[in-house]
């Protein structure tokens, strides 16, 4: 089936099998490899990417069911040349080791910033009335809750989000 998506700002015009997700779409069509293949099963959040805005485990998505979606992976966070404000929290807090659940960490967090911002509650949210959600640590870890890290980086994954979230990192 021929589709069309918009990945990271650029119009794709793709022939896939009806069974193709859209993680291997940006990896095996687009040539976009950010979104790692890891359990292969949503479990583990390495493919992660922004789906219409949303956070979308993208091996569970099938390509098919979202022609003419727009998609973002970590590397059309960045823009003119810079890092986004995520991107660079996580490097200044040093929030990986392997490296390979860290796109998909950072998109997570984009995504759950903008999530937050929105109002959505999560589990541990103590006040679901409240006009703004406050990131606690225990905020951010249940809300990151989707994105393992294998290496055990969660102290400086969780440090990264809060400083990004506290300068404004929701877009």
């Amino acid at each position: 089936m021929e589709i069309s998506l918009k990945a990271d700002g650029k119009e794709h015009r793709i022939a896939v099998d009806p069974r193709t997700t859209l993680l291997d779409a940006l990896r095996e069509h687009l040539g976009i490899y950010g979104a790692k293949k890891g359990c292969d099963h949503g479990q583990c959040g390495a493919c992660t990417i922004l789906l219409d805005g949303k956070r979308v485990n993208s091996c569970l998505a099938l390509a098919v069911a979202h022609d003419g979606a727009e998609i973002i992976t970590a590397e059309g966070l960045a823009a003119d040349g810079e890092l986004h404000a995520m991107q660079r929290s996580f490097i200044e807090h040093d929030a990986f080791q392997c490296g390979y659940c860290t796109p998909g960490q950072i998109v997570s967090a984009v995504g759950m910033l903008a999530e937050a911002e929105a109002g959505w509650p999560s589990h541990v949210t103590r006040d679901v009335s409240a006009e703004e959600t406050r990131l606690t640590d225990d905020e951010i870890r249940e809300r990151m809750s989707g994105n393992l890290c294998r290496c055990g980086a969660y102290a400086n994954i969780v440090s990264a989000v809060r400083e990004a979230a506290e300068g404004g990192a929701f877009r």
